[in-house]
């Protein structure tokens, strides 16, 4: 319990602490959290002592001061407008978007938490016991959003402290990385014939599916990319894949039937600045448009667990196997370093399964073969 009270100076006629309408500075004593105190305030106001006071238990903190109240609500979409301010992709604020407005704002209403500072350790496990429909993957990809979200609401002061960063994360099972193999791409390219010709423009035709499905094959673009793949990044027959931020361009080459392709799709698209993108809709309607069509692809060639970044693994795993180096393949990928390469891919590497299998062989010695004299 904290006890503020006067102090009198030497010129001051009372003595009592008790006494308040003089001006001398008012002094606090006692115990908060298990902290001890006796100090100066600084002031002279009894009011402005009494508020300041009050301001360290609600915190519950000696010198702590709580800022602005702040509902979840009001919080997440101010968190949005700064993700988006700092540029970040479209589909990564569409993530961000859709865990705080359709997961953490709802349970915070449904649970009567009114502001963000009542999310504190207990209630926050609450929260992420709720996760029961997630897979141990999407409950750690949220469990990580949700510690940036409150890190932002304590550099805001709308808290005292982010209680998410005491939560475990799950215990992640990584499954397999499983390519297509070939039978499955011949399926998989085959199956593109049992389309038809929706317009002029080919749209969905199996022209503009076998040239998609190539695509994704022998560049190892994600969908999203390759679905708002513009021309001018296809020269002669290679394909720019990013620009590094220090200005160097990566390439990667395609066979000349998928360049190709690739150019008659250029010349039907509307948009002669895409090949497969109008330009009008979002990145995430078309990115989802060419999800289900690969999908049901993938379903009429007989290959149920097909999807678009089986591509990508498959484009990594075909250099891995002929032995390129993996620092080669991460750059090929876009990885920010050949740890999350290894990652996904360890496995596949061939010269290191190679150079394993010669360390152990290395090990081999010949059992020696002693003779024992026997006396008659």
């Amino acid at each position: 319990m904290l006890t503020i009270f006067r102090r009198h100076v030497k010129d001051c006629p009372h003595s009592s602490r008790r006494y308040r309408r003089c001006r001398c500075p008012v002094h606090v004593e006692g115990s908060l959290a298990g902290e001890t105190i006796r100090k100066a305030l600084d002031m002279t106001s009894w009011e402005a002592a009494e508020s300041l006071v009050f301001e360290w238990n609600r915190s519950g903190k000696i010198g702590g001061r709580l800022g602005k109240s702040m509902s979840p609500r009001e919080a997440a979409e101010r968190y949005l407008e700064d993700v988006t301010a700092r540029k970040l992709a479209v589909m990564t604020i569409a993530r961000y978007r859709a865990f705080l407005i359709r997961a953490v704002v709802p349970w915070c209403e449904a649970n009567k938490v009114q502001e963000v500072r009542e999310l504190d350790f207990q209630t926050l496990a609450k929260f992420r016991a709720s996760w029961t429909t997630w897979s141990s993957y999407t409950s750690a990809k949220n469990l990580e959003l949700l510690r940036m979200f409150l890190r932002f609401c304590v550099r805001a002061k709308w808290m005292e402290e982010n209680a998410a960063k005491e939560l475990q994360s799950p215990r992640i099972k990584m499954a397999p990385t499983l390519p297509f193999t070939a039978e499955e791409e011949t399926k998989i390219l085959a199956a593109c014939d049992l389309y038809k010709t929706h317009n002029r423009h080919g749209k969905r035709s199996p022209e503009r599916l076998r040239a998609f499905v190539l695509t994704l094959r022998y560049s190892g673009l994600r969908i999203g990319d390759v679905s708002t793949l513009a021309v001018k990044r296809l020269k002669d027959n290679k394909l720019q894949l990013y620009t590094h931020k220090t200005g160097v361009m990566v390439f990667v080459p395609l066979p000349p039937f998928v360049a190709d392709s690739l150019r008659v799709q250029a010349s039907l698209n509307p948009n002669p600045d895409y090949f497969f993108w109008t330009g009008k809709s979002k990145v995430k309607c078309v990115t989802i448009g060419w999800q289900k069509s690969l999908k049901t692809l993938c379903i009429k060639a007989g290959v149920p667990d097909g999807h678009a970044h089986r591509f990508r693994d498959t484009f990594a795993v075909s250099l891995l196997m002929a032995g390129v180096p993996i620092l080669d393949v991460a750059t090929l990928l876009g990885h920010s370093s050949t740890a999350v390469t290894e990652k996904h891919y360890s496995p596949w590497v061939s010269s290191r399964q190679e150079r394993l299998e010669g360390l152990v062989s290395k090990t081999w010695k010949a059992p020696e073969t002693r003779l024992r004299l026997v006396r008659s």
